[in-house]
């Protein structure tokens, strides 16, 4: 049997956002052995990150988004990847976003994320969205910050313990379609 799934592809002026590939294993495989990957279940076994892919490919499946690959439009290198995700049992819709170390600290997040959320509210219709970040992670506590979220409460989260949950601007509170965050 042959699955077919369409993910659309975005770009922004440095990045392309497609679907995940086999390809982007490697660069996976390498930042969930190190602790670069701490604040999103990592270090974890090569097994594990991939199961982890084909879940991101799962979710496209059956919400009809996810995660998308971020792909720099210049040396065509994997970035990491943002998405959008609400698998079963999720606190609320997410705005989420993974770099790899090569990719991080050149806004690469924050540009991949403005598109995300314009996704969100502009072609699918959420009027909401959340990010939940680990209390630790600093700079992805600055991406939510340049997106326009403000610190909403800490959730307890059963299998993960405590996550503070950052909200993102509604579609209505957005000039210029959000890019004033990233200016």
């Amino acid at each position: 049997m042959t699955l077919s799934l369409t993910i659309p592809t975005l770009e922004t002026a440095r990045l392309i956002l497609r679907a995940p590939q086999e390809s982007d294993f490697e660069y996976e495989r390498e930042f969930y052995a190190s602790e670069a990957s701490q604040f999103v279940g990592g270090p974890q076994p090569k097994h594990r990150t991939w199961r982890m892919l084909a879940l991101f490919l799962g979710h496209w499946a059956l919400r009809g988004y996810g995660f998308w690959a971020l792909e720099d439009k210049d040396t065509r290198t994997y970035q990491g990847r943002v998405g959008l995700w609400f698998p079963h049992g999720w606190f609320e819709r997410e705005i989420g976003w993974t770099l790899m170390p090569h990719g991080q600290g050149k806004g690469y997040a924050t540009e991949a994320a403005l598109a995300a959320r314009a996704h969100a509210y502009d072609v699918l219709g959420w009027d909401t969205a959340i990010s939940q970040i680990a209390p630790g992670n600093d700079p992805s506590k600055a991406v939510a910050r340049r997106l326009g979220a403000r610190f909403e409460q800490v959730y307890d989260d059963p299998e993960y313990g405590p996550i503070e949950i950052w909200r993102h601007l509604e579609p209505s509170e957005i000039v210029n379609g959000g890019m004033e965050a990233y200016a």
